[in-house]
């Protein structure tokens, strides 16, 4: 016999059928109508700007214990706002994803067989403190033809209902309001809830730390796609030639540039044939930049101010101004540490061997590596997608940044002339 359903279960449910009776409409509309509503939806961002940057001052104000770089995910100013706009607006000049033949082909006896692109269905993405996933993720749902329940992080709770409102206004003068749905509830039941509603929700999309990704597979009835923490690293190799310069400013950018996102550097790996050329300057500009080092027996000497790094730094993922610094012996023993202590987001190698670099990426098993640039790149809207609306280090249907394309499913569709089978 079945529990009866709680209250939030009800409520939760409530919003997944609405989602899922407009999925259809949604799916059926022409690429031009989708791209149309998502130059609507980035002129109303710029059009309630005073409202949406209003309420993200609340948001700031109400939550005065977040450390500072968590603050920096969660706060807007007009330039951010801008930017978010932009990024729905290069989401709609995109080529439709719908429809695309992937795979095409005549058989022997006559049938033409093509493999297309349709849409998921409806697709949940539950997220923390960075109110531009609202609008990514919603813009990319809709130009890929998916209905989506944005569920976000109670700290951004007002930036986000005042995002979903402007937003939503383009699918309410279509008749199909409910395809953008914000799940307005701090209840963290609510996830459990809504993770459970197989046959109504497609897919799920996390987007946070350790403790929102745990809640989501334990409870999870239907597929979830994950990105399961940033815990990016950086090796630089002993083949640097005069890249010295350069592999400074690449960590400096990595680690200081926003500490708080998933693609900031946490931890620094060194050869030690180069650790006496580069770790003392290093160590001077990064303290400088009000960064907390934490380096191993064999880089605290080199690193002036340094404190002793533990066995479980190498396991954090800091979102901070915190690096920790460890020097190895060789290329393999930065792959080994990677693969022991990684998450599979993103890595990068700073080197001046092309032998070495391609021994790095063919050994780091991460869903993106870079080779002598920063980390900060992995990222949708570097990588030409316009946004993302995840990274996923997952290795099944999609990996590393998540376009319009990448929410996307197959269909067979097979035409013939009469032929039957023997």
């Amino acid at each position: 016999m079945t529990a009866p359903l709680t209250d939030i279960d009800q409520f939760c449910r409530a919003y997944a059928e609405r989602a899922s009776s407009v999925r259809h409409r949604l799916a059926a509309m022409t690429g031009a109508d989708r791209t149309r509503i998502l130059l609507d939806m980035a002129a109303a961002l710029t059009d309630h700007a005073p409202d949406i940057l209003r309420a993200n001052r609340e948001d700031i104000a109400a939550n005065p214990d977040l450390g500072p770089a968590l603050i920096d995910r969660l706060r807007l100013d007009a330039s951010r706002l801008s930017s978010m706009a932009d990024a729905v607006a290069s989401i709609a000049h995109q080529p439709d994803p719908l429809g695309q033949v992937v795979d095409g082909r005549t058989l022997s006896n006559g049938l033409r067989l093509e493999k297309r692109r349709v849409p998921i269905g409806v697709v949940l993405v539950i997220y923390e403190s960075r109110p531009n996933v609202t609008s990514d993720a919603a813009a990319l749902c809709i130009k890929s033809g998916n209905c989506v329940l944005l569920k976000g992080g109670r700290e951004a709770a007002h930036t986000n209902r005042a995002v979903v409102q402007a937003i939503r206004q383009p699918l309410e003068a279509r008749g199909i309001a409910d395809a953008m749905t914000f799940v307005d509830t701090s209840d963290r039941a609510a996830i459990a809830a809504l993770v459970r509603l197989r046959g109504l929700i497609d897919l799920c999309i996390p987007r946070g730390g350790p403790g929102l990704i745990d809640a989501v597979v334990e409870h999870a009835r239907i597929p979830v796609i994950k990105h399961d923490a940033g815990l990016c690293h950086i090796y630089i190799d002993q083949h640097l030639d005069d890249m010295l310069d350069q592999a400074v400013r690449i960590v400096m950018n990595a680690k200081v540039q926003r500490p708080g996102v998933c693609n900031a550097v946490e931890t620094l790996l060194v050869h030690e044939a180069v650790a006496e050329r580069i770790l003392p300057r290093l160590a001077q500009e990064l303290s400088a930049a009000g960064v907390e080092l934490r380096a191993d027996h064999a880089a605290q000497p080199l690193m002036p101010g340094s404190v002793p790094a533990t066995q479980e730094d190498w396991r954090t993922e800091y979102l901070a101004l915190i690096l920790s610094v460890r020097v190895v012996p060789d290329l393999a023993a930065a792959i080994e540490h990677i693969r022991t202590y990684g998450s599979q987001h993103t890595e990068a190698i700073l080197t001046s061997s092309v032998q070495a670099a391609e021994a790095f990426v063919a050994g780091v098993d991460s869903a993106n590596v870079m080779v002598n640039c920063s980390t900060r790149f992995a990222d949708g809207g570097e990588y030409g997608l316009g946004a993302e609306i995840g990274i996923s280090t997952d290795k099944l249907h999609a990996r590393g940044p998540m376009g319009a394309q990448d929410l996307t499913t197959y269909q067979w569709v097979m035409r013939g002339s009469g032929q039957t089978r023997s």
